[in-house]
């Protein structure tokens, strides 16, 4: 069986590079890539990618070695249908390891056409380090790195205003891309280079925040045999996500008439402000994951997709969802409740095995950025204390037992709040008054919390009432006491 290369693809477009991708991850390959890949087909956009490999270890090796085609599968629920289809992503032109082939990466500022740069890099990858050099060949960080970029575009062009370039950062950062310029000044002002550069970078080039959402798991491993089989050819880069997919960007309006997301039928938003979007996806769909994970977990179940099937489970989390978290936000009701759907369309995905102890992992501070902003703005406009978000808190308590029947839970997390969690279980003597102090100490835990929650009204003794009614009753009558 041959590998997937050109020759399979005769009719292959040549479009000009238009997009510069630092990442050649699965992320982007599944999200960035496929979107330019729709475009082109559907809105006429004539989009080449070139993808630079940012780091010395990584897989442009691959791309190349099948001319930089690669399939895609996208699978998930479509309404009540599992859905699963692939196709193959022709719009990436090169991709260059910039330790290897400096002066072709180099060479690319000079591009005429290059309009876009976009980038994932990991949450780690937009940082200053100043041991970077403008003559480094090249610079170990990503802004330093593009600055370099810049400022040979920059020089090429002689400062020419039209030769700036859109830059929209996909790391999973908050206001990540005035993270990024903020540093590109940084690495301007430390390698002395002119004002005038400093005045094109800021006058010319257009550095956006950016929201992603698209679960990707990549490289199937498991399945590669079957997946092959099933294609007929060889491909060692094949990527899989899922149905869904949003991009919010916070950018000028003239965002939208250069780049055809809507015509081409994309999921893209371009807004003045991103903190609603950002909030909702951390409230609800992250908030979701926090707030079902102990519970569900303790009800003797394995999966996200099980819980959200489950009678008790997903009732739960669909109440939560409905009565407490989406009341917290302010989006309009209709647009909130849309996301919150999809979002439980999402976790039902036969396609894909999301474990609830993968997401347990440093469930204390998940649950201070994911899930506690909404108790409390929940207790703000009501007065009252959200009864199924503050179950999950008791719910989490209980999970820091570290057992589950008689399986001993892998717990994951710092080492202060194992500590902690530790100490407060191995003093409880299964009195009131114990589980009580119990509380109190998990509580007032000001590292996690940044706060002692013991000082917000009423949740001590809520926590402590639900904490007892699982001691005593089991989960699942505790829950069903409160659906």
């Amino acid at each position: 069986m041959e590998r997937i290369s050109q020759k399979m693809f005769p009719d292959r477009a040549k479009h000009p590079i238009r997009v510069l991708q630092y990442g050649e991850g699965n992320f982007l390959r599944a999200f960035v890539d496929w979107q330019i890949e729709r475009m082109n087909r559907e809105a006429g956009f004539d989009a080449g990618v070139a993808i630079v490999q940012p780091l010395q270890q990584g897989n442009v090796g691959v791309l190349n070695e099948q001319d930089c085609l690669y399939t895609l599968f996208l699978q998930g629920m479509r309404g009540s249908e599992a859905t699963r289809e692939h196709s193959v992503i022709e719009c990436v032109t090169e991709a260059i390891n910039p330790f290897e082939s400096f002066d072709s990466y180099l060479s690319l500022a000079g591009c005429e056409t290059l309009r876009l740069v976009v980038s994932n890099t990991t949450e780690a990858g937009i940082a200053f380090d100043p041991a970077c050099a403008l003559n480094d060949a090249p610079p170990a960080s990503y802004p330093a790195k593009l600055t370099q970029f810049l400022y040979r575009r920059y020089r090429i062009f002689h400062g020419e205003e039209k030769k700036g370039l859109l830059i929209i950062p996909c790391e999973l950062i908050d206001r990540n891309g005035e993270r990024l310029k903020k540093y590109v000044l940084q690495y301007a002002e430390l390698w002395n280079l002119e004002a005038g550069f400093v005045s094109w970078i800021n006058r010319s080039n257009t550095f956006c925040c950016s929201l992603v959402d698209r679960i990707v798991p990549g490289y199937p491993r498991d399945t590669i045999k079957e997946i092959t089989k099933e294609l007929g050819y060889i491909d060692n880069a094949v990527d899989i996500g899922e149905l869904f997919h949003l991009w919010v960007i916070e950018g000028p309006k003239w965002i939208a008439q250069e780049i055809p997301f809507e015509k081409a039928g994309l999921n893209v938003k371009i807004v003045e402000d991103m903190t609603p979007y950002r909030t909702r996806k951390v409230r609800i769909l992250n908030g979701a994951h926090t707030t079902l994970v102990p519970v569900a977990y303790l009800l003797g179940l394995n999966t996200v997709g099980e819980a959200v099937d489950d009678a008790v489970a997903g009732k739960f989390l669909s109440q939560a969802l409905e009565r407490e978290i989406i009341p917290t936000l302010d989006l309009p009701r209709q647009e909130l409740e849309e996301f919150a759907a999809a979002v439980l369309e999402r976790f039902r995905n036969p396609f894909v095995k999301h474990y609830l102890i993968s997401i347990a992992l440093n469930s204390f501070s998940k649950y201070e950025t994911r899930v506690l902003p909404s108790v409390l703005e929940y207790l703000t406009r009501t007065k009252s204390l959200p009864k199924h978000l503050v179950f999950s808190l008791a719910a989490l308590l209980e999970f820091y037992r570290g057992r589950r029947g008689e399986e001993k839970i892998a717990l994951q997390d710092e080492e202060n709040v194992l500590a902690l969690m530790g100490g407060l279980w191995s003093s409880f003597d299964g009195t009131d008054a114990s589980l009580r102090t119990l509380v109190r100490g998990a509580l007032s835990f000001e590292p996690v919390w940044k706060r002692d929650l013991n000082q917000v009204p009423g949740l001590t003794e809520a926590v402590a009432g639900y904490l007892s009614a699982i001691e005593k009753d089991g989960m699942k009558k505790a829950v069903e006491a409160i659906l």
